[in-house]
């Protein structure tokens, strides 16, 4: 990784320009930061103003090279965020390619009202060099306290760090003081030119699925079966406990596609759940990855990224790079 990226910086390996915007999100870490909530976060931002495009390398898809998801994509084709991005958002383009340079010029070409683009797990992807980057690490694994693989969870060094243009420190208690924001960034020691903020989750009010929604509140007098198949579905666990919630967890591997067998042991748990009022609960992202067509009462709790002090800011910051880019286009 550090020669790699030595080459990158001495510009042995080159890579490419775009005339439109090109925002990227990333972590050093493995999975886990919150990566989707804040692509989401930017897109609703960014909607109203701008026709934007989503690329994604497509994890866990079954295609390969470039695919524009339409109203018949599957998980399978284009990965299962890709496909949540393109379900929620009406017309959104959303496109998955493992070549971000090839898949930018295939936006612009299909797509040439496309104002700005972005970048959906990136960081490490260097081909493309983004004029803004926003880095994630969730504020109970700060990637200055981790470690390389295989005796950590990070992807690269930790001074890959120095490329972002913004730090956003996520899965944050809502109520974290200012003082512990301040050891934090003592700790980050970012560079003059980083900004860094401090984002939660937010969990809805309803649960959605496909048969009825269902206040949150009301999950009291339901038994719950928890499925997940995400990095890491401790902040869901805390939220559930927190709001009195009693639950039986069925956990999954991340991007995990379920099969025949995983599904006769949720079924099965499912049976054995005495009450008459009971439901299936997952994330959303298992939801569009494994639930869209199975005849059970499933339902996840749409998320979303709240900063905690200081959104204004960071939206400031990330509307006034988009308008002086797009207009030097």
């Amino acid at each position: 990784m550090n020669i790699r990226n030595r080459a990158f910086d001495r510009g042995i390996i080159h890579s490419r320009k775009f005339e439109i915007p090109v925002i990227a999100v990333g972590n050093l870490n493995v999975g886990g930061t919150g990566k989707s909530p804040q692509i989401e976060y930017l897109i609703r931002l960014l909607k109203p103003d701008y026709d934007i495009a989503v690329l994604s390398r497509g994890y866990g898809r079954t295609t390969k090279g470039f695919f524009l998801a339409d109203e018949n994509s599957t998980a399978e084709q284009l990965g299962d965020e890709p496909l949540q991005f393109y379900r929620k958002f009406k017309n959104l383009c959303v496109a998955v390619d493992e070549k971000r340079d090839h898949g930018i010029d295939q936006i612009q070409k299909l797509k040439p009202k496309v104002e700005l683009v972005l970048l959906d797990d990136a960081f490490q992807h260097r081909y493309v060099e983004a004029g803004l980057y926003i880095l994630l690490t969730t504020w109970d694994d700060l990637y200055v306290d981790d470690l390389l693989l295989p005796a950590g969870n990070l992807r690269e060094p930790k001074k890959g760090a120095q490329r972002a243009d913004m730090i956003v420190v996520t899965k944050c208690p809502p109520d974290l003081s200012g003082e512990e924001q301040a050891g934090i960034i003592k700790k980050l020691n970012p560079r003059f030119h980083q900004k860094v903020f401090f984002s939660t989750i937010a969990y809805q009010e309803r649960i959605l699925g496909n048969q009825k929604e269902i206040l949150t509140k009301d999950l009291k007098s339901y038994e719950v079966l928890l499925v997940t198949g995400i990095a890491d579905p401790t902040p869901l666990l805390h939220y559930l406990s927190h709001h009195g919630l009693s639950f039986k967890h069925l956990k999954f591997a991340d991007h995990q596609n379920l099969g025949k067998s995983e599904f006769q042991a949720i079924s099965r748990s499912f049976d054995e759940m005495a009450g008459s009022k009971k439901v299936i609960l997952t994330t959303e992202k298992d939801y569009v990855r494994n639930f869209l067509y199975v005849d059970l009462p499933v339902y996840y709790i749409p998320i979303q990224t709240e900063f905690i002090q200081n959104g204004d800011g960071f939206n400031n910051l990330i509307n006034d790079y988009v308008r002086k880019n797009k207009g030097d286009c």
